[in-house]
């Protein structure tokens, strides 16, 4: 019996529990046990593979395996974070808030789970359903406005993902090869598909799931939506909706290049990550709101990682490496910024200041996030961006490469700027004031993440390493 049941239905079952628990105080600590439960159950998956069935909706491929281990290892860090943190906020009401959490986690496996483009059509649009309320949770007018430009965006990005689906089933139709949506029926017939449909598909499917990700120009959503809702759900939207959207991309990349149209791809991908990576770096510099500045890192991000995908095989592999590390790096910067957030009440870098004497680990854990995301050493990332920059010089595309590493100062000189004016210098007054203390809850899970970064960054862990080669293998065509 397949394992893909239970990833969806046990946190389908806590959401139903947390529905039915009538305690503010007791219902949030259903978020760590479906969280270490599904934990659980993603180790077994990735340690005990299941033979990949080519008919089967709901099977883990390799690709699948690298967006669920971001997936639930992240949401296992935030779903205890998450425990203090609305223990703290008992003002709320948390029921819709955590219902919507493990939906998350019940829709973001099926994505990962799906080996059919149109169930996982389905599972996007799920997570675009079930995260809207978790922006709204502190029920202000911006955070209502967040909540309604991610959905109107996020439904145009979806609607013209939907479009791009079609029309892919279409190419093979037109081929005379049936209008299927498995992957593997699409990639055993990707060389007869017909290609005007399918350049087609791919530009609605990378508009489409590019809005999702947060690709430059359709990021508009993201600076709203990361500054206005509580930073676990940014950390979340950040490291665990954006892979789920880069796994569709994935999707359609795969079929483009088996049906012989790496060139076409490619062009589109490489234009769309250094546009993602310059709207970024101009954001970013002067940036006073810090949420704001972890949306644009966002932004930046998703370019570096589109724009790996461009290179093609030679950079693959730090492509898929580094879906690994931003998704781990993100929580910790969200969670810690979180943290500073509620010991200020303020996000702007007018009110913070002093960060590492206030609240010294969150302090401490925000400015190493800051390194680690910019690609500094001994940092995960550093080693991701690197391969990926060594596979635009080994691939010849060296005006791409020198593209990249100028954006990344940038970024790093803008970003930098904003961060040693949180860290640095005395906190005022009115935040030393403030009730709000580092407590285990709020810091060991940023601890976690972190380390989990930095041992990607000194020792590449041998399982992971071969985790993502499997990956690249598959994606290259090779068995």
């Amino acid at each position: 019996m397949s394992m893909a049941p239970l990833f969806l239905i046990v946190p389908a079952v806590a959401a139903v529990l947390a529905a039915l628990i009538p305690s503010n105080r007791w219902r949030p600590w259903l978020l760590p046990v479906a969280g270490t439960l599904h934990a659980a159950l993603t180790g077994v998956a990735l340690v005990r593979p299941e033979p990949l069935s080519p008919t089967a909706w709901l099977a883990l491929d390799p690709l699948g395996k690298v967006i669920l281990l971001v997936v639930s290892l992240l949401f296992l860090c935030c779903s205890y974070y998450a425990a203090g943190y609305l223990r703290s906020r008992s003002e709320q009401p948390n029921r819709v808030f955590c219902i919507c959490l493990l939906f998350f986690l019940s829709t973001a496996s099926l994505v990962a789970w799906s080996r059919h483009l149109g169930l996982m059509w389905v599972a996007v649009e799920g997570l675009t359903l079930v995260t809207a309320p978790l922006i709204f949770f502190n029920h202000t007018q911006q955070s209502i406005e967040a909540t309604w430009k991610y959905m109107v965006v996020g439904s145009v990005g979806i609607a013209l993902a939907l479009l791009g689906t079609f029309f892919l089933a279409y190419s093979a139709q037109h081929a005379g090869h049936g209008a299927s949506l498995m992957v593997s029926d699409l990639l055993q017939h990707a060389p007869a598909l017909s290609k005007p449909w399918l350049h087609a598909a791919f530009v609605l499917l990378l508009v489409g799931y590019g809005t999702k990700m947060g690709l430059a120009p359709m990021h508009t959503w993201k600076p709203d939506a990361y500054g206005e809702a509580p930073c676990v759900v940014g950390a979340l939207l950040s490291g665990g909706v954006t892979s789920c959207a880069f796994l569709a991309l994935l999707r359609a990349y795969h079929i483009s290049v088996a049906a012989g149209e790496v060139a076409y791809v490619c062009r589109l991908l490489l234009f769309m990550g250094l546009l993602s990576m310059a709207t970024a770096s101009l954001f970013m510099v002067g940036q006073r709101d810090m949420k704001r500045m972890l949306a644009y890192s966002s932004v930046e991000h998703m370019g570096i990682l589109v724009l790996g995908l461009g290179l093609g095989a030679p950079a693959l592999f730090g492509t898929l490496l580094h879906v690994v590390n931003n998704g781990l790096t993100k929580g910790v910067l969200f969670l810690s910024a979180g943290n500073i957030h509620r010991a200020y009440h303020s996000k702007s870098t007018e009110q913070v200041s002093g960060a590492m004497q206030r609240v010294p680990l969150s302090g401490t854990l925000f400015f190493l996030g800051f390194l680690a995301i910019t690609g500094s050493p001994p940092f995960g990332p550093f080693i991701s961006e690197f391969l990926i920059l060594n596979g635009a010089f080994r691939s010849g595309r060296t005006v791409v490469g020198a593209l990249f590493l100028v954006l990344l100062l940038i970024v790093f000189i803008g970003m930098g700027a904003t961060v040693l004016k949180i860290v640095q210098g005395r906190p005022s007054i009115a935040a030393r004031k403030t009730s709000y203390r580092d407590t285990v809850l709020s810091g060991a899970p940023i601890l976690a993440l972190l380390v989990l970064v930095l041992l990607i960054g000194v020792i590449l862990p041998a399982p992971l390493a071969t985790l993502i080669n499997d990956a690249v293998r598959y994606l290259e065509g090779q068995p």
